[in-house]
Parts: structure tokens; sequence; C-alpha cells
């Protein structure tokens, strides 16, 4: 079957015996338009089956009303929090959105920014790769269109950001823990280069320093991959030292429902023995035995923050506001993991 050719906004205006910026107008509403126009635009429209072609309409407009988002993983359940947070609040403000993922690889992460650039978004949303060690590309793009980062973020990039309080969300965390009566408690965090791991990182160091708890070395444990399986094997290292930790913080929820599962293997008594916390309140944090105690991180109002004021860039390019840091409160959930009453 042979295709049919797009009818064109020309072709619909010589139709009509209309301009073509009347036939535009009456598409989109326009108010100067009248009633009896835009029937008759829509009507022959529909016939044609004609669907506006956006980055034509870019062109003369200057603006595309499409926004990119550029994630390390999209299946993470807490980037899909905020993913869905940036498409609800995208739609209200009359913005599409392209999501796209870097996998963690920074080569990837330039090339993504890149073909953004290439569908003329009005605007990036980017959550940092953790691999990104030059910043260079993401510069040239935000000094092309405006950017806002979200979560893993970069002090090197000087644009708007929407994050947690890391340091205090972590902080608080231990802060808890010592408040029940532990004192040696490990940490589960990822290696060196990722903003959120070492920012939490801090605030563990933080809590122990201002309860006047010494720090010990053999219980801050580093992986790459902060996943279930690694958070089992971090803890089996754990339970293996002569003087185990009577408390373990994992910096995800990944890691600490981890922890939670060789502890069980082993028959060891939560919390009780070993008491364990985690971060960021998944689905599967209260599915676990115990459930876990863990620090809730609001992805749905983090992605809805960040896309308000990518947009409100986009729209008020002459104001002053590149490079706040607007922080979203984040509070522990208290569970069986830590606590029992």
């Amino acid at each position: 079957m042979k295709k049919k050719p797009n009818i064109t906004l020309k072709a619909l205006a010589k139709e009509l015996n209309l301009s073509i910026s009347t036939v535009s107008r009456a598409l989109s509403d326009h108010p100067d338009i009248r009633l009896e126009t835009k029937d008759k635009v829509k009507q022959l429209a529909d016939k044609y089956n004609y669907i506006p072609n956006l980055f034509a309409s870019g062109f003369r407009t200057n603006r595309t009303h499409i926004l990119g988002v550029i994630v390390p993983n999209i299946s993470h359940y807490f980037t899909t929090t905020i993913l869905k947070g940036i498409l609800e609040e995208g739609e209200n403000l009359g913005y599409r959105v392209i999501i796209s993922e870097s996998k963690n690889d920074e080569k990837k992460q330039s090339e993504m920014l890149r073909t953004m650039m290439q569908f003329g978004v009005d605007g990036v949303l980017l959550a940092l790769s953790r691999k990104t060690k030059s910043v260079d590309d993401i510069i040239k793009v935000m000094n092309r269109i405006p950017m806002v980062m979200f979560d893993k973020v970069s002090g090197k990039i000087p644009c708007t950001q929407v994050v947690i309080n890391e340091e205090e969300a972590a902080y608080n965390a231990v802060e808890h823990l010592i408040n029940t009566g532990k004192r040696r408690i490990a940490i589960i965090k990822e290696l060196e280069g990722s903003y959120n791991s070492q920012k939490r990182y801090e605030g563990y160091l933080r809590a122990l320093k201002d309860h006047k708890i010494p720090i010990d070395e053999k219980i801050i444990l580093s992986t790459e991959d902060i996943s279930l399986g690694k958070g089992r094997m971090m803890a089996n290292i754990l339970l293996s030292l002569k003087e185990r930790p009577d408390a373990i913080f994992a910096i995800t929820d990944s890691a600490a429902i981890g922890t939670i599962q060789a502890l069980n293997k082993f028959k060891v008594p939560i919390p009780e023995e070993i008491a364990v916390v985690g971060f960021s309140n998944s689905l599967s944090s209260t599915i676990i035995n115990p459930s876990l105690t863990t620090v809730d991180q609001p992805g749905n109002k983090i992605g809805r923050t960040a896309i308000k004021y990518l947009v409100e860039e986009i729209e008020n390019p002459k104001e002053d506001h590149f490079t706040k840091t607007i922080e979203v409160k984040t509070n522990l959930i208290v569970r069986d993991s830590s606590f029992k009453a």
C-alpha cells in the first residue's frame, strides 16, 4: 500500500485561500482568529490527518515546548518516582518530555546531551552519571540552553540544582541508631566519585563525632556497585569480624535489604543484635522482614520542583536565578529493623 504524502501547512492554507500564519494560529486556538475560521481550518486538518511539525514550529517561534531529561538508570525505583513528577508537572506546564538514560557512562551522557540539542529541546534536566570526570560538555550545553540538575549534581556546574540535604539526612539516620543505644555503627557506601555517597558519608562521620564515638576504618566498607548482592557481601564481611558492629547504615535501600538477607541467613537478631538503616524508602523496604528503617526521599516532589525551575528559567531568561540550590526536605521512617517498641 502506497503511503500518502504528508500534508503541509502551506497546502492547507492554499486550499482554504488563507495565509499560512492564519492557519497556524487557527490550529493553536489563537484568540485573534474567528471561531468560523478555526472550525474550517480544523475540519480540513482532520480530513487530511494533518499533524503539526514541532521542529518546524520551533524554528518559527524559537521554542519547541520539549524538554530533555537524562538520568543514569531509568529502572531505579527512586528515579522512576522523580520521572513521574517531571512528567506530571510537565504536562501541567504545557511541555513534552524526552527521557534518556546515560547508564552511568560519561561518553553516553555526552551523546545524549548532543541528541537533546539536535531535537531542539528548550531545556535539559540532568542527573549526573556517577563516572563523570569532565563537565566540559555539560557546560557547553548549559551555555546554550537552560539546564537544571537534580539528585546527582556537581559543584563544578554553575546551574540551578534540586537536591535533598544528603548529609543531614544521613546524620539523622545515624543519630537515630545512636539514640537507640548503638555505638559500633558500620557504613556501606560507594567508592570515591559519587556526590550522594560522599555527602551521606560526611553525615555519618559528623554524627559519630558529635556523639564522641570513635571512627573505626574496619567497619567503613565501600563498593562500586551499591546493590542488593553487594549489600549481602558487605554484611558477610562485617559478620566475619572479631568485633562485629551493632548497627549497619547502608546508603541505599538495596544494600540495606541485602544486609538484612545476610543477617537473616545467619539468624542474627534484628535489631537487638544488629540494627539496619537504609536510604530512599523503596517499595521493597516494607516487604522485607523485618521492615526497613529508611530515609524517605520525596522523588515526585524533586521531579516537580526541578521542572518548575527549568520552565521558569526558559520563560524568564533575563532573571538572575541560574545558580540556586533548592533542598527538598526528607524524613526518617522508623520501622522494625532499627527499633521495636
